[in-house]
């Protein structure tokens, strides 16, 4: 794996905590940046790097108030969870789509 899935992924991390922290502003850049990675190296990514993507700018996208793009983007996360082969990385890209969708409720 080369270095633009993992800086990619680190990305996805910094969003989240963000999101978490309730950050909307730093948290949509880092969920974006992470997008425009995952379209860069889309050849070197694994099966769960585009549903965990997904999740990231769903999660801030609720935190800046824009309900609607969150839910459009936890649609699209959900759809390619599900293509997610190996069962325990579809469980936690799933569980994280769950906590959003429960706040989003």
């Amino acid at each position: 794996m080369g270095e633009g899935p993992r800086i990619a992924r680190g990305e996805w991390q910094c969003s989240w905590v963000y999101s978490e922290l309730e950050r909307a502003e730093p948290a949509l850049h880092h969920a974006r940046r992470c997008e425009e990675l995952c379209r860069e190296y889309a050849d070197e990514l694994e099966d769960f790097d585009l549903p965990a993507m997904h999740e990231a700018l769903a999660r801030a996208q609720l935190v800046a108030g824009n309900r609607e793009e969150a839910l459009h983007r936890l649609e699209l996360a959900s759809r390619l969870c599900a293509e997610i082969a190996d069962p325990e990385d579809r469980e936690i890209i799933q569980a994280q789509i769950d906590s959003i969708a429960a706040t989003a409720a």
